[in-house]
């Protein structure tokens, strides 16, 4: 089969690759960064086509699906990995610019890529769209505020899906990890803050991008007739936060 992966050039996404090529796929890897695309080239041989691509330029998106070579224009999976999160202040103090940013790439890049691709999925009565949400979508925390809004728009949206597409052979599934390790996330949301990146996953034995490549290789691998609405998935060591109180001492 042939897999695209949107954020492929590292974390989940370039795990995600990784799995799926180790088992004999061939895989779209799109991503800004076309230095690290060029690498994990390297790495996984022909097998691996880089492209890159920005989600939030609709422009991009139409270039980088034009350019891909006719033995690569089938898409049986798409997998909307692409995503972040930008600080972790309360609304009233939160940046502007950072919702902005995480709507345009979590939600809307997402929906763009998807609705491009899915046409020719249903043409050809068979294909599967993993959209990566987050228990950030279910589960409020203070600080969550945009980052966690587009992860429940993730969630509904790949829900809505599923009732558009029945009968036409196309899947569409949510993986919605809690804490994982191992990946740029919290470098990105602590914007190169390490030492707070670090801290978020100090003495835990946190989820790995290889948990979520098993995950999405395994949905990706049942019979067709299964569709996995949405897997929710922790580390054992995190929980449910607890309601936040304000009180008067």
């Amino acid at each position: 089969m042939v897999v695209m992966i949107t954020g492929a050039s590292s974390g989940f996404g370039a795990e995600i690759a990784r799995k799926f090529i180790h088992h004999g796929h061939r895989v779209i890897g799109a991503a800004r960064r076309t230095d690290r695309l060029a690498a994990l080239a390297d790495e996984l041989g022909s097998a691996f086509l880089p492209v890159e691509l920005d989600v939030t330029s609709k422009a991009s998106i139409e270039q980088a699906l034009s350019a891909l070579p006719p033995d690569w224009q089938t898409i049986d999976v798409l997998i909307n990995n692409a995503g972040l999160a930008l600080g972790l202040e309360p609304a009233q103090a939160a940046h502007l610019e950072d919702w902005e940013t995480m709507i345009a790439t979590n939600c809307l890049g997402l929906v763009t890529l998807t609705r491009m691709v899915l046409p020719a999925m249903v043409a050809r009565g068979h294909g599967l769209v993993i959209n990566m949400g987050s228990v950030a979508g279910a589960y409020p925390y203070p600080g969550g505020n945009v980052y966690g809004a587009t992860k429940a728009f993730v969630d509904q949206f790949t829900l809505n899906l599923r009732a558009d597409l029945v009968g036409t052979g196309v899947r569409a599934s949510n993986i919605a990890p809690g804490m994982a390790g191992g990946t740029e996330f919290s470098n990105v949301r602590f914007k190169g803050d390490d030492n707070s990146a670090a801290n978020v996953y100090k003495g835990t034995k946190a989820l790995t991008a290889a948990d979520i490549a098993e995950t999405a290789f395994w949905i990706a691998t049942l019979p067709e007739h299964i569709n996995i609405n949405s897997i929710e998935m922790m580390p054992s060591c995190q929980g449910f936060s607890p309601f936040t109180v304000k009180r008067d001492v």
